[in-house]
């Protein structure tokens, strides 16, 4: 059976050098999304002393801080691989600040054939 892996972090410096390496790991495809956890948008929203609401806008559309948020859907036996290269690139996961990967199991594939990992670059 395959599986989504997601990996959030707020390194986002580090976001494309984890999906580079998923990628020669074996994994067939890496998303990477630009996200925003509403935590750290009320925060921020605090100490612009806004209104809520209309502070959340506002600090969306001004900032550029934000978490990178990766999606593969891998075989089984790569989840491991993939979680092992975030945590070495990322640190220790269960670190705070470091990120949050969970693993979910896929149903149904459309759109992509079989899901086999890659041959890793040698």
């Amino acid at each position: 059976m395959a599986k989504l892996v997601l990996l959030i972090t707020s390194k986002i410096e580090k976001g494309l050098q984890v999906a580079v390496a998923w990628e020669e790991a074996g994994a067939p495809g890496v998303t990477l999304i630009d996200t925003h956890g509403l935590h750290s948008l009320r925060q921020k929203s605090k100490s612009l002393e806004l209104p809520f609401i209309v502070s959340l806008a506002s600090v969306l559309r001004q900032t550029e801080e934000s978490n990178q948020t990766l999606l593969s859907v891998v075989p089984d036996e790569l989840v491991d691989t993939l979680i092992e290269a975030a945590s070495t690139i990322l640190g220790n996961l269960n670190s705070p600040g470091s990120g949050i990967a969970f693993v979910l199991p896929v149903d149904r594939i459309e759109g992509l054939g079989p899901i086999r990992p890659k041959k890793p670059k040698a």
